[in-house]
Formats: C-alpha cells, structure tokens, sequence
C-alpha cells in the first residue's frame, strides 16, 4: 500500500498545498518549525481519525480560518482509494466520496506505523503510553476492538459515578455487580485482543533486535494483566470493592495493563540506557510493522517524524535494511544520505513545500 497524493487546505500553517508522493523514500527536510511534522499528522489524520498529538480538533485548523480539510488518495494491491476529511464544529469524514457515520468503517483502510522523537516515553514512560501503542496497532486491524474498549470506558465511568453514589449517598452496594459483570465481560475481550498482538509482537522482535544490534543484545517482552480470566476478575472486582468505594473509581481492570521490555534479563526502563530504549522502540514498531504486514498482506506506511537523526550510522542502514518493500515518509532538519535505495526530497519552508 502507498499514499500517491496529499491535498491540505488550511491545515496548521499551510493554507493550500498538494503533494505527491514516491512509492518508496519520501524525505522532507528544512529547519524547525516550518510544518514538517504537520505533514505526518495529517497522514496519521487520515489512518486514524484523529492526531497524534491535538487534543482537539480545532488545534489543526489553521489560525483564523473556519475549517481545513485534509484528502488523501492511496493505492492497494487490489483497488485505489480515497479519505477526505474535514475538520469543523463536527468532525466529517469520508471514504472515497461516502461520509461514514464511524471510526470503526475508517480504521484499516490506511494502515499506519509512526515513530516520533516523544515515543522513547513509551518505554520510559506511564504504562498508559503502552497500553496507547497497542490501541493504535490493534484498531487499525480489529476495528471492533476499539468500540470494545469505548464500552468498557463507558461502563466504568458509569461503575465509578455509582461508587461515589455509594459513598455520598448511601446507595446499594449488591447493584455495583450488575457493572462489574459488563465490566468483566469487555475486558476478557480486551485481553484477548491484546494477547493476540503481543504474542504476535514476541514471535517478531528477537530477529529483528537480533538484525539492528548485531546479536549483542537480548530482547523479552512480558505482557501483565490481572483480567485474563472472568470470574477471577469478577473476585478481584469483590475484593476491591470497599477500596473503590473509598476511593471514587475502579482501582483494577484491563484499563491497568501493561508491558515490560527486558534487555540481556534487565527491565529497559529501570537500567536501560537512552541507546537502548530507543533502539529497542526501533525493534518493537518493526515488529509492528511485521504484524500488520502478515495479517493484512501489505506493508503500512512508515512514518518517521525526526527520527532517523537519533540513529548513528551503522543502526540507521540495519534499519532501512528492514523496511524495503514499504513506503516511508521522513522528516529531519538536514538531506539524509541514503545509498543504494530510490528516494525523493522536498524542502519544507513556511508551510511551502518544494519538491
């Protein structure tokens, strides 16, 4: 799968601009603050239906203006397409000249893996910058997975209201098991969702760690979750419960899960050096990149929001080693000498791109 053509109206600092793309290497290059990045979140826009980085909507839409729209055609191995989406009071999205009515029906039409100077933090991070990558991943190719997790969203925002309601108002505690088995029941679907990928992930990252350090470093990663049975759950949920109730919210739940990464038998994010949590973000977005290639039969589009710049020489050709075969879109300050591969450069300056 490739993106042949970006059209962005009003979008950030561009007020119009078309581009088009190479089916391979696309480079773009200039100094800070020019609308570099803009252009992988309107990308990112189109896969996802929302921002990697705006909390809101309106925070893409260029100061001043009313709306911006971002269109963006791609070809499959079996048909071209066509995402527009324009950005207003209400956020309007469509596919191939069809509004649609859910995420759900965007999801897995452009799929998309993305790396930014700010995913070392998921490593290093709070374990909800984990359990976020696996969202992104996993919705892209289960799009029912993400209204799954939204009811169980809702159903524990409701659990909690309740267990204020107890707390203040001296409701009824036996009626917290009416959401606590809808809560259990999304969440053993959650898991199994989740346990799918990560095992899938597990199957891909010791070749690929292997490939980019050159065997000197040994790879693991451990999923930790305390939902992967119901009635288990349901008991912990019963344990819980006068906690909770003191508290105000749900204290467990798959909304608790996790991943650890170990390298050479230490947990990266205690002992990990900076080179090796980014090094190990390489292998783990690779073996992302593999999964979805496997399930899906072609390889997603690789973003690299000024990434390439944080890899020294030898790491840098290790890692393009592994991405033949998929379209990539990079951003970084300066020209990047690549040998031996087709690629193209457009110089970013003031919301103008130049090809």
């Amino acid at each position: 799968m490739w993106i042949k053509r970006i059209k962005i109206k009003n979008f950030r600092n561009y007020k119009e601009q078309e581009i088009k793309l190479e089916k391979n290497i696309n480079i773009f290059y200039g100094e800070n603050a020019q609308g570099k990045t803009n252009i992988i979140e309107a990308i990112f826009l189109c896969g996802l239906g929302k921002s990697f980085r705006a909390k809101k909507d309106f925070e893409m839409i260029k100061l001043n203006e009313e709306n911006a729209v971002v269109e963006i055609e791609f070809e499959k191995t079996d048909r071209n397409g066509k995402i527009k989406i324009q950005l207003e009071n209400k956020k309007k999205i469509y596919l191939n000249e069809i509004k649609i009515k859910k995420l759900s029906e965007l999801l897995g039409n452009l799929n998309i893996v993305i790396f930014t100077p700010d995913d070392i933090n998921i490593l290093k991070g709070e374990p909800q910058n984990r359990r976020r990558f696996l969202d992104i991943m996993i919705s892209q190719l289960r799009p029912n997975y993400i209204h799954i997790l939204n009811l169980y969203l809702k159903t524990m925002e409701q659990r909690n209201k309740y267990l204020k309601q107890i707390r203040e108002e001296q409701k009824q505690e036996e009626l917290l098991e009416i959401w606590d088995e809808k809560l259990a029941d999304y969440a053993i679907k959650i898991y199994e969702y989740r346990k799918e990928f990560i095992n899938k992930i597990i199957k891909k990252i010791e070749k690929i760690h292997n490939a980019i350090t050159n065997k000197k470093e040994k790879i693991e990663l451990k999923y930790i979750t305390e939902c992967d049975d119901k009635e288990k759950y349901l008991k912990l949920l019963k344990e819980r419960r006068k906690l909770d109730i003191i508290k105000g919210f749900t204290t467990k739940g798959i909304h608790r899960d996790d991943f650890m990464i170990y390298i050479n038998d230490k947990e990266i994010n205690i002992y990990g050096s900076q080179g090796q949590n980014r090094t190990a973000m390489l292998t783990l977005k690779l073996a992302e990149l593999q999964v979805i290639y496997d399930d899906v039969g072609e390889y997603p589009i690789l973003l690299l929001d000024d990434f390439m710049s944080e890899l020294d020489k030898t790491r840098r050709k290790n890692f393009l080693e592994n991405i033949r075969d998929t379209q990539v879109i990079i951003t970084g300050t300066e020209k990047l000498d690549i040998e031996n591969l087709n690629y193209l450069e457009y110089n970013v300056s003031n919301g103008q791109v130049i090809k």
